[in-house]
């Protein structure tokens, strides 16, 4: 059940249109995608028709004006309905979703030339449907052939993200609600994952722990594909194969988050297999989490996602010259980018209704201050892999990422998964149980 109410999807309407400032917008949803033969893919929402109408169905397109809010529905059909479920149809779009107006979306393309007519701009985004791209440009060659009888069209095609995506950035109080139930679910989800981090277990026994605590729990599924990398594996970033079997004295590493009402919970923890950290993994892992909490304890409004970077980054490379992966000073280190073998991305991304979610990076060259009510990801790692050369035996195969969702408040922060256990004694005691 959806938990933020139709008025808030109302209001994010209104201030929508409120910048259309005469134009017209066009914001497609997304189409069923064959998986093998005659069986799909689940269907997910196209995320910013899914922010501003909730709308979950696919085929919609919705069209806004600055005082009209059309949608273009599957309609309802007895006999496919009988198959694949029902539809809220172009009463429903109506009635629960608010829509002035609904269509079947088979009429599109006969409506769009009136609903284009005598609109200065259009906000569309070109090459994310081709068919619907052709519909559009069709549209538009119709209101250019109506010039003589005073009828014109936009004169400038303007993509929406820059109104839409500006908004996303920001979460509304309903938003961050469903982020913080997300962020509880995916604590659960880890729990049921960590007590049976075992020798002689599989990385899959582990996702299916995941995924089963997703789903028991409310949520969708996973917002991304779940990384359960133990040992060498740990040290690929985007590892899904989830095959391998656990052995002591390796570390296993999990990259998962539910998706809940269309918005991703992106966290990270690294486990040892039996429950202790030992050896120079221990030293890998107490680098990481020291990277992480500076990190962390820097944020607040007005800075910026590299600046907390830079701070992750000294305590990284510090620690690969303690841990003899690095030699020399450390900022020279950083100033020769050193440390790339070992790691090799940022420390944060936005986080929203995409897991890495919409949002400049930078203004007119400078970074994005951060503002209350974005949401992000602080994820500080060290990667050893066995298969560059640069690596010293001693840590090869060890792999530690650390990851957790914050969001800015007025005052400063607010990590949404800070019930899931980090600091080396406690991660063991909930390992424990």
């Amino acid at each position: 059940m959806m938990r933020i109410p139709m008025s808030r999807f109302a209001e994010r309407r209104k201030r929508f249109q409120r910048e259309l400032d005469g134009g017209i917008a066009i914001v497609p949803g997304g189409k069923l995608r064959s998986r093998s033969n005659d069986v799909d893919y689940p269907f997910r929402q196209r995320s910013d028709l899914l922010y501003l109408t909730g709308f979950d169905q696919p085929d919609a397109i919705a069209v806004f004006t600055d005082d009209r809010f059309v949608l273009f529905v599957q309609a309802r059909d007895p006999s496919a309905e009988t198959w694949t479920g029902l539809r809220p149809g172009i009463e429903g779009a109506i009635e629960k979703f608010g829509a002035d107006e609904a269509f079947p979306c088979s009429k599109f393309s006969e409506q769009l030339p009136e609903l284009l007519s005598d609109r200065s701009r259009l906000y569309y985004k070109y090459g994310q449907d081709t068919g619907l791209d052709s519909v559009v440009s069709a549209a538009l060659e119709v209101i250019r052939g109506q010039v003589r009888r005073g009828i014109n069209g936009p004169e400038a095609i303007i993509s929406p993200d820059r109104i839409l995506h500006e908004m996303r950035l920001y979460k509304d109080p309903d938003e961050l609600e469903v982020m913080r139930a997300a962020a509880a679910i995916s604590n659960e989800a880890h729990r049921a994952a960590a007590r049976i981090c075992e020798s002689g277990r599989y990385e899959y026994e582990l996702e299916a722990a995941l995924l089963f605590e997703f789903r028991r729990r409310g949520g969708s599924g996973p917002a991304y594909p779940s990384i359960v990398g133990s040992g060498e594996n740990a040290t690929i970033l985007h590892y899904i194969e989830n095959q391998s079997e656990l052995r002591d004295g390796e570390l296993v590493l999990i990259d998962a988050g539910v998706e809940l009402d269309g918005y991703a919970s992106d966290v990270t923890r690294t486990y040892p297999v039996g429950g202790r950290f030992e050896g120079i993994a221990r030293d890998v892992y107490a680098v990481v989490i020291q990277a992480q909490e500076a990190a962390i304890a820097s944020i607040r409004p007005g800075t910026t996602l590299p600046a907390i970077h830079d701070i992750a980054l000294r305590c990284l490379v510090d620690g690969l010259v303690s841990l003899g992966a690095l030699e020399g000073d450390v900022e020279t280190l950083i100033k020769e980018s050193a440390y790339r073998p070992f790691y090799m991305h940022s420390t944060g991304h936005f986080l929203g209704l995409d897991v890495h979610d919409v949002g400049h990076y930078s203004i007119a060259g400078q970074p994005q201050e951060l503002r209350p009510g974005m949401a992000f990801t602080v994820e500080p790692g060290l990667y050893f892999s066995a298969r560059d050369a640069e690596t010293p035996a001693s840590l090869q195969g060890i792999g530690v990422r650390i990851e957790d969702d914050v969001i800015i408040t007025d005052s400063g922060y607010e990590v949404l998964t800070q019930a899931i256990p980090k600091k080396i004694d406690d991660l063991e005691a909930w390992m424990r149980g």
